[in-house]
């Protein structure tokens, strides 16, 4: 029985010499060597290959080594596949770094401040009480639950949108469509963690910008096809946001020409928010095989209409 790993090769050592010992009756084989496709049970991938099905005739299980799966091509998946995600504590932890992180380079002036310094110039802003700054967590799932209580420890109002209702103590919860304009008034600081489906898909646009207060500002640490760039552009130039921190861009690395570069109101950075660490995303996958082979229900588990 062998699980194949089609991802970064530098963490593919790392995973391999997990496997070797922790479950040595599971061989590892790292993409392209796959010896006998016959022999692979289980796929562990950023991207699955192509043709799959024909490729990999005898796979039990397609594990992502990601957080979501939209960087999948479902279509091309056997319907019977099972599709599991990753759920490595390192992501959460990541996240909520990187969301501290870009949630207090906003609320500090950070951006002001390195242009200052740029400019020698020496000019101190007014600190706005955390209490008094409203941050919203777009996407109430396992990270962004995780995000808003963390972020709640500052003293920051919290509230945050999901499209089912959740419960998180010290966070004001907002739940459906219906709900949607309430919460965005109430965002000085919009948070994006949303799963990237048909339904999310350039979310972040003129429309959601305008529901926000003037003088808002975005951090998305979703999918670069939430947001609508030319969108973000224009809501900079008229004030009605003030700054962004992207994680995250439709096109990685954007184009050389790209407006977003120059543009001092906006932080980008490539995809860093959290990375998946073999160390201790190995026991959760462990565990999952583990339950795979006793017929138990996996852990992380994709609801292949809802997409995550």
């Amino acid at each position: 029985m062998a699980l194949l790993y089609k991802s970064d090769p530098d963490r593919g050592r790392r995973w391999q010499a997990l496997f070797a010992e922790h479950a040595p009756d599971i061989e590892f084989r790292q993409w392209p060597d796959i010896g006998d496709p016959a022999e692979i049970r289980y796929l562990l991938a950023w991207q699955p290959p192509a043709e799959i099905a024909t490729l990999l005739p005898n796979l039990y299980v397609l594990f992502a080594t990601s957080a979501g799966i939209d960087q999948f091509d479902t279509s091309i998946l056997p319907e019977a596949l099972p599709v599991v995600r990753m759920l490595d504590p390192a992501i959460e932890q990541g996240m909520i770094e990187y969301a501290t992180f870009a949630t207090l380079w906003l609320h500090r002036h950070m951006a002001d401040y390195v242009r200052q310094q740029r400019q020698h110039q020496w000019q101190a802003r007014m600190i706005t009480p955390a209490g008094e700054r409203r941050l919203g967590i777009l996407g109430l799932g396992q990270l962004g639950g995780a995000i808003a209580r963390h972020l709640a420890g500052y003293g920051f109002q919290v509230s945050g949108w999901a499209r089912t209702a959740r419960e998180i103590p010290g966070v004001t919860a907002y739940a459906g469509v219906e709900a949607l304009d309430a919460f965005l008034a109430e965002c000085d600081i919009l948070i994006c963690v949303l799963p990237l489906t048909d339904a999310t898909r350039g979310v972040l646009d003129r429309k959601l910008f305008e529901r926000l207060p003037t003088g808002a500002s975005l951090i998305n640490m979703g999918r670069g096809e939430h947001l609508v760039e030319a969108d973000l552009t224009a809501a900079l130039a008229t004030g009605q946001l003030c700054g962004a921190v992207l994680d995250v861009l439709r096109e990685e690395p954007p184009a050389a020409d790209h407006p977003f570069w120059q543009d001092p109101r906006i932080l980008m950075t490539p995809h860093v928010g959290a990375m998946t660490q073999p160390d201790t995303a190995f026991p959760v996958l462990l565990e999952n095989l583990r339950r795979h082979q006793r017929g138990e229900t996996m852990l992380g588990c994709v609801d292949r209409q809802r997409g995550y």
